[in-house]
């Protein structure tokens, strides 16, 4: 079946499914539902229902498949790789139903920067700091380009560039660019998490040996505001 997007704004879901990246990690999972909980919160009249892509269940084709419609898929990842290009669609096309809105994901987004640079104070974030914003990284070339596009908005909060780094795929890598930062006379360098939930990833962050690593967003309210604004907005799958 061939897919066809095509973008319906100002749209008003019955149901809303929050699809998020699985983890083994209970605090990981703890902020999924914290994400579910908040849109509820927020959007009362809509039905906010939870599924995840990868390593738990339940799935997104499963969920949409059982929902009632129309409903919209929000794609709870900070950059648009594999699973927001191919795995999300593809779980929703073969659900055959053609009522279902799938929105952009969820950063990068202007929207989460007050998120990310509070995680940062939080962590003891100074501004004579060396920043580096750590991503998990893909394979995919444009979600390796989303993630500079959010380290170039981050460079204006923190008043000096920001560097990228990934725990994955992509390069450099966290560890190799504190040490090189540090190299070159960086009294001190911070890590920013462009991390949405705990887990391995984050976990990875605390060997690189910087100075500060902040927590990743989390359910922060810019990240909850980002998440009622893509259930009003996106791409109506139909069959062609």
């Amino acid at each position: 079946m061939k897919v066809v997007l095509r973008t319906r704004e100002g749209c008003a879901p019955r149901t809303i499914v929050v699809a998020a990246h699985g983890t083994r990690d209970p605090a990981g999972v703890a902020v999924a539902h914290q994400l579910a909980d908040a849109l509820r919160a927020r959007l009362p009249a809509c039905v906010v229902l939870l599924c995840f892509v990868d390593v738990l269940g339940p799935g997104v084709r499963e969920v949409v498949a059982s929902a009632s419609g129309p409903v919209t898929v929000i794609p709870t990842f900070l950059s648009s790789g594999y699973h927001v290009r191919a795995d999300v669609p593809g779980e929703v096309a073969a659900t055959g139903r053609s009522d279902v809105t799938i929105s952009s994901a969820l950063g990068p987004h202007p929207q989460l920067l007050a998120a990310l640079t509070d995680r940062l104070r939080e962590a003891g974030w100074r501004r004579s700091d060396a920043v580096v914003l750590a991503a998990a990284g893909s394979s995919d070339p444009r979600a390796l380009a989303d993630v500079r596009i959010a380290a170039c908005w981050l460079s204006g909060q923190v008043g000096r560039r920001v560097r990228t780094a990934f725990v994955a795929t992509g390069s450099p890598k966290v560890a190799p660019l504190v040490a090189g930062l540090r190299a070159a006379g960086e009294c001190r360098v911070a890590v920013a998490s462009w991390l949405l939930a705990p887990g391995l990833f984050h976990r990875k962050l605390a060997t690189a040996q910087a100075d500060v690593v902040a927590a990743p967003l989390g359910a922060h309210p810019a990240v909850v505001d980002r998440l009622v604004k893509l259930a009003g907005a996106g791409a109506v799958l139909r069959s062609a």
